[in-house]
């Protein structure tokens, strides 16, 4: 067995043309601007407003890390800051409609991709792969954004 052929390797360039063929449907879909570094921010902010320091701490990155991304994502109309409801001088980071879209585009994304593998491969190996990156995920001291 060559390097190519080790498990890490598969799983990353599997992943990498998952991501590549992601951002394609979400660029068709009026989502050019939608960076990679914007996916685990997505993910954590879908089911709450954080501030940066708890997104940061969310993420595993530093603050000035997750302020940046913030900036960007503010700039192309992902996320806004408003203020917290319980201290005012403190700011959230709340996903926007326009966010809401692009989750909506990628579940809708994930779900094709997920059924052209069964349609390929048969449930049975999709569901077999799925437990595999389940079982990863929880074996992780501490998946980013997976949480």
């Amino acid at each position: 067995m060559d390097g190519q052929d080790d498990f890490g390797v598969l799983l990353g360039f599997a992943f990498r043309s998952m991501v590549d063929e992601l951002h394609a449907h979400l660029a068709e879909s009026g989502y050019g601007d939608a960076k990679e570094s914007f996916g685990f921010a997505f993910k954590v902010l879908a089911g709450e407003r954080l501030t940066i320091g708890e997104l940061a701490g969310r993420l595993g990155i530093t603050h000035q890390g997750a302020a940046k991304t913030v900036d960007e994502m503010v700039r192309a109309g992902y996320v806004e800051r408003v203020p917290d409801d319980k201290d005012r001088r403190a700011r959230r980071v709340e996903l926007t409609e326009r966010a809401r879209g692009l989750l909506a585009a990628g579940h809708a994304f994930h779900q094709a991709y997920e059924e052209r593998l069964v349609a390929e491969l048969g449930d049975e190996a999709v569901r077999a792969a799925r437990a595999v990156f389940a079982a990863m995920l929880s074996a992780a001291p501490s998946p980013r954004g997976a949480r």
